[in-house]
């Protein structure tokens, strides 16, 4: 769920999930694991802050 509104959100700004990794000084296949996985709090606010999102957004 987080990793498809976050897809949908790059897609929007034509940027790639790697772009945004790097943009935010992330791990290569951070963001794709949430998929799996939760992320931290502090990470999923960087992208929340970059998109101009709240972090419910993403919990939504």
């Amino acid at each position: 769920m987080i990793l498809k509104k976050i897809e949908e959100l790059a897609k929007k700004q034509g940027i790639s999930i790697t772009f945004l990794e790097k943009k935010l000084s992330f791990g290569n296949g951070t963001i794709r694991s949430w998929d799996k996985c939760s992320p931290s709090i502090e990470k999923l606010k960087k992208v929340a802050d970059y998109f101009g999102v709240s972090i419910e957004y993403f919990l939504e």
